[in-house]
Parts: C-alpha cells; sequence; structure tokens
C-alpha cells in the first residue's frame, strides 16, 4: 500500500501546488486521480516517483518511508513511472529498453507480449530505435510497455495513459488494467479523465486546487461525476455557479 500524509509542495516561486493531500492507494486495486486541469494531479504522480521532492508530508511505501528517496531509490523500492509525454533514447532498441525496465535480459518472446498488451506489432518495433522516428502514440505505448515489464514493481503510475492512443489499442490497455488488478502486490495508480478508465476503477480521489475534494468507492463517486450532484461545491471543487457556467 501507498500512503500519502498531508503532502505540500510549491513552485520555486512560492505558488501553492497541492495543499495537504492525503490519499491511500492500496495493493490490489485501481485507484484514479481525476480533477480539473491545474489541480495539481501530474504534480502529485510526480511526486510519489520521485521526479519532484515535497516541501512537507510523508510518502510511506508498505511501511517505509520513502519521502525522503531521490528517483532511483524510489525506483529500486518498486514506484514505477509513465510519464505523460515520454522521453526517447537514442541508440537503445525497443527490447533494450524493455530489458533495462525488468532488469535483466528478457527473452525475445517475453519483450514481444509485452508490445502486444499495448497494442503494438512486436515484429515491427522489437528492433525499432527509442528515437524521434517514432510519433508520440508509438513512443507513449512502449513506455509503457516498460513500466509492464518491471519485476519489482509495487506501485504502478501512468500518467493519462489514453493520451495518444487510438482505439483499437486504448481497449487492449483497458483489458490489461483490469489484468493489472489481479496482482495483489501491486499498487495500480491512474491519472485519467476518461470515463472507460473510471468505470474500472475501484477508487476515485478527485483533485482540485492542489486538495483532494472527495475520495472513496468508485461506486459512490463516479455517479456524482457523471451526473452532476447537487450541491454547494461540485465534486470538481468549483462553486455550483461557476460549474453550469
Amino acid at each position: 500500500m501507498l500512503t500519502i500524509q498531508n503532502l505540500c509542495w510549491s513552485l520555486p516561486d512560492g505558488t501553492p501546488i497541492l495543499d495537504g493531500i492525503d490519499l491511500q492507494i492500496p495493493a490490489g486495486k485501481l485507484t484514479v486521480v481525476t480533477g480539473p486541469n491545474g489541480g495539481g494531479k501530474t504534480s502529485l504522480a510526480k511526486l510519489i516517483a520521485g521526479l519532484e521532492q515535497a516541501d512537507s508530508g510523508r510518502i510511506i511505501l508498505d511501511g517505509t518511508d520513502i519521502t525522503n528517496f531521490d528517483i532511483t531509490s524510489r525506483a529500486r523500492s518498486g514506484v514505477c513511472y509513465a510519464f505523460q509525454q515520454p522521453v526517447r533514447f537514442k541508440g537503445i532498441s525497443v527490447r533494450d529498453m524493455l530489458s533495462l525496465a525488468a532488469g535483466c535480459d528478457i527473452p525475445k518472446e517475453e519483450a514481444c507480449g509485452y508490445l502486444h498488451q499495448v497494442g503494438l506489432c512486436s515484429q515491427d518495433y522489437i528492433n525499432r530505435e527509442v528515437n524521434a522516428s517514432l510519433s508520440g502514440g508509438e513512443i507513449k505505448r512502449i513506455e509503457i510497455a516498460g513500466v509492464l515489464a518491471r519485476r519489482n514493481a509495487k506501485v504502478l503510475i501512468f500518467d493519462e495513459p489514453e493520451a495518444g492512443i487510438d482505439l483499437w489499442s486504448f481497449n487492449g490497455l483497458i483489458d490489461t488494467f483490469q489484468q493489472l488488478k489481479q496482482r495483489n502486490d501491486c499498487a495500480l495508480l491512474i491519472i485519467s479523465h476518461q470515463e472507460r478508465i473510471l468505470n474500472i476503477a475501484d477508487e476515485i480521489a478527485v483533485i482540485a486546487d492542489g486538495r483532494i475534494r472527495e475520495s472513496g468507492p468508485a461506486a459512490e463517486i463516479l455517479p456524482r461525476l457523471l451526473n452532476g450532484e447537487k450541491a454547494c461545491r461540485c465534486p470538481l471543487g468549483k462553486e455550483e455557479a461557476k460549474c453550469h457556467e
């Protein structure tokens, strides 16, 4: 389980981005973090992965406080992160990248299986270089395949995995996420607005203006998100009058 306690983070100029985030991401379940653009969702994911360091608060993974771990130490501890905008690696083949992600030289058949899970023809991609010749959608899928290849994964974080993914491949990703939910030793966290991903969530957390506006079982949260619950504040944290502008 990943536990986030009173997490705060601001930009270098002092602009607050996250203000007291409390959240639990249990193993064996899919937690989806959603909310308006600019609310702090990707910032939260980067703080968990170690791309940014929190100003205060704690991040605890299976009882170990990893708050002060750097990105390499967190990766070794089992935190896996798929970027919203993946990086490229000139001179490294797709198969090499998958082996690096796994931490060992994996068989070709296994590497091909990961590519198949993200909707790529293994024969077309297994030996391609992870460079600028790949489209945005292709590099996104290859990075997700790399996350799937991780052997020591305890937390899998996907930042808007639907971005740049065609419909056929997205259907496959939904199936993959469903399968990952069966891993009782691994917590699955997805940042997304996509209704089909929200529909397979076990838990949903809504972040707006740097705070958790509500969180809990998807069966309780999702209907309010989809139907626009009538209250003084909407599920995304805006004033009711502004929700319907």
